[in-house]
């Protein structure tokens, strides 16, 4: 009996010791977001109504929702599982649902491409976390309306649907990839490959410049496939380097290279690596302004204010990037760059401020005056995405900070 006790009283020994190990290996920065997580997600969900999601927070103060027809609207149920697998907390996992199943109406959409934001961050996060085999019929669904957006005379997924543009693809339709690599295998549908690999490619090679930053948008003859215009809808010009538009791309090769295994888009993503890390415009906490070229037109600070949700998806991709190259640590220290940048309180919300957002200062639209410096959905996301990157390749276990 004593024996028995003894090697209990061991083990529990050996596990606080290995606990705290891994408590200390912790980043200081890192300690302090876990705390900001839990209390502002939680009173998030307590404060909102599913279906009507926190998008932003507008000039007055109040907080901007999206309905279920909203392209963000996937992103703060997403947000709700990333928090509940960073902290283990079932509350999180109980709200998380609440939010997702809420959007069940986004299945029958055909009209915009955005589905991979909308349903993969929301059901497909739900899946993948659970396995619970209810979310399969929305995502199917939503991958049969995405993948009818595919004109393989054009070789791109149709992006809007609206205004005067031909066959209009923008940057941030790499994202929406993502949903169709999966759905590809979880349904058994090869096409959606195909169509997945063939967009990646024709946005490779009309959408980007010689130093391979990208335009935002291209649009295409939809009987030919001719290249009619290119634009840069959201950036300060055609011709400048809209900083979220070049996240976009980053992440969205880097993706398909992961899923694929294809070398010319492992290439490119990291040529848009290099000309986003090596930027001479770049601030040194690596958090841009929402153009890269903003100061080269003489604008003030007032017009250039920094874009935390264009940071937090360099960051997820880049870590993302950093585990499919031999040479990954420039990757990663660089994305750890980021993160303890929008760790800090220049960046991330006070407990019980910010609308209960967590990142401050992200930039949606300058140049339409939308949503200027101000608190997004999506930041929060790929934020709350890359730590849980961070954490897996540092092999942390957050949920202890929790506990503690």
């Amino acid at each position: 009996m004593k024996k028995a006790l003894s090697i209990l009283l061991a083990s529990a020994l050996a596990l606080n010791a290995y606990s705290s190990t891994r408590q200390q290996d912790v980043p200081q920065w890192l300690k302090k977001t876990t705390d900001v997580i839990s209390y502002q997600l939680k009173k998030a969900s307590n404060t909102y109504k599913p279906g009507k999601n926190p998008r932003s927070v507008n000039p007055d103060g109040t907080v901007r929702l999206a309905p279920y027809k909203d392209w963000t609207t996937g992103f703060f149920p997403g947000s709700l599982w990333y928090g509940y697998e960073l902290t283990g907390e079932a509350e999180l996992a109980a709200d998380a649902k609440r939010f997702t199943l809420a959007l069940d109406s986004v299945r029958y959409l055909t009209n915009t491409h955005d589905l991979g934001f909308m349903l993969y961050c929301s059901y497909g996060n739900a899946y993948r976390i659970t396995g619970d085999k209810n979310y399969l019929p929305a995502l199917s669904d939503g991958a049969k309306h995405l993948f009818a957006r595919y004109n393989p005379k054009v070789g791109v997924i149709r992006s809007w649907d609206f205004a005067w543009w031909h066959y209009p693809v923008i940057i941030d339709n790499m994202m929406n990839l993502e949903y169709l690599y999966w759905a590809a295998k979880e349904f058994k549908q090869p096409a959606y490959t195909q169509a997945a690999d063939g967009h990646a490619k024709t946005t490779m090679k009309n959408h980007f410049r010689k130093d391979h930053s990208s335009y935002h948008v291209v649009d295409y003859d939809a009987t030919t496939g001719k290249v009619l215009r290119k634009a840069t809808h959201q950036g300060l010009t055609d011709e400048s380097a809209w900083a979220r538009g070049q996240a976009w791309g980053l992440y969205g090769y880097a993706m398909c290279y992961a899923n694929s295994k294809e070398q010319k888009f492992l290439d490119q993503a990291e040529h848009i690596a290099a000309f986003i890390m090596n930027h001479p415009k770049m601030p040194k906490d690596k958090v841009p302004v929402w153009d890269f070229d903003v100061h080269n037109a003489l604008d003030t600070e007032e017009r250039a204010p920094r874009d935390a949700s264009a940071a937090a998806v360099i960051a997820s991709a880049l870590l993302n990037l950093s585990t499919e190259v031999k040479d990954g640590k420039k990757y990663f220290d660089y994305a750890e760059d980021i993160l303890e940048s929008l760790s800090s309180d220049a960046y991330l919300a006070k407990p019980g401020e910010n609308g209960y957002f967590i990142l401050k200062h992200s930039v949606g639209a300058f140049l339409y005056n939308s949503e200027i410096d101000t608190p997004l959905d999506y930041a929060d996301y790929y934020y709350l995405e890359a730590l849980k990157r961070y954490a897996e390749i540092k092999k942390l276990d957050l949920k202890q900070l929790t506990k503690s």
